[in-house]
């Protein structure tokens, strides 16, 4: 029979937190980067222009259709290649979840946007306001909050997406999980605690974006 020691992770402690705090830096940057994008592919998908147009779209396309883990091998391998660039572990992590967690954000704000009948910018251009205006003073602040649980839910797949991260030797924690596994010889114990740790901060998230919802539901 297996003899569980978590005792022996405590020797271990800054290794995680580290590793930690790295995943929540690390999250933080993609999901802002992210939602730029988004804006950019959300809009660049409603233009008028058909080069934006189809440029937008395929964009989300591309990095929505494609398995997020070949995104970040061939952003590390690949693209200083082609551009004739240096690129390390972190940026190009960073590049490829934050343009695959955009394609995503794309979506979810442009179906806030198209959410809204058609008849308020109807209004905004009775009242004299340019196209730029009725979208920022009418459309957006509603949909806005209809936005609001996807864009939660979807950033929370975004933190969880960071643990793969791991296989270019970012030291997040389940990369320095990895490295405590490897040296105290205990993988049962190390990524149990990692679940753990990852249950943590998921699950209060998740009941505070179903709550969320419920509000935003019954405000409507």
């Amino acid at each position: 029979m297996y003899q569980w020691d978590f005792g022996i992770l405590w020797s271990y402690r800054w290794l995680f937190l580290n590793g930690l705090g790295v995943t929540v830096g690390f999250t933080i940057v993609i999901v802002v980067c992210g939602l730029l994008f988004g804006l950019l592919g959300a809009f660049g998908s409603l233009s008028r222009f058909r080069t934006l147009r189809l440029g937008a779209l395929a964009f989300i396309e591309v990095f929505r259709c494609t398995p997020i883990l070949v995104q970040l091998i061939w952003f590390y391998y690949a693209l200083p290649i082609l551009a004739g660039v240096e690129m390390t572990p972190i940026t190009a992590s960073a590049l490829a979840l934050s343009l695959y967690g955009g394609s995503f954000y794309s979506e979810i704000i442009r179906g806030g946007i198209v959410s809204i009948d058609r008849g308020q910018s109807e209004a905004g251009a009775a009242l004299g306001m340019t196209p730029s205006q009725t979208m920022r003073r009418i459309v957006l602040p509603q949909a806005i909050k209809r936005m609001i649980p996807a864009l939660m839910n979807q950033s929370i797949i975004q933190f969880k997406n960071t643990s793969l991260v791991s296989v270019l030797a970012v030291p997040d924690l389940v990369y320095q999980s990895q490295v405590a596994a490897h040296d105290s010889y205990r993988p049962l114990e190390t990524y149990t605690a990692v679940a753990v740790a990852y249950a943590a901060i998921l699950i209060p998230l998740t009941i505070i974006v179903r709550r969320g919802e419920k509000q935003l539901a019954v405000s409507e």
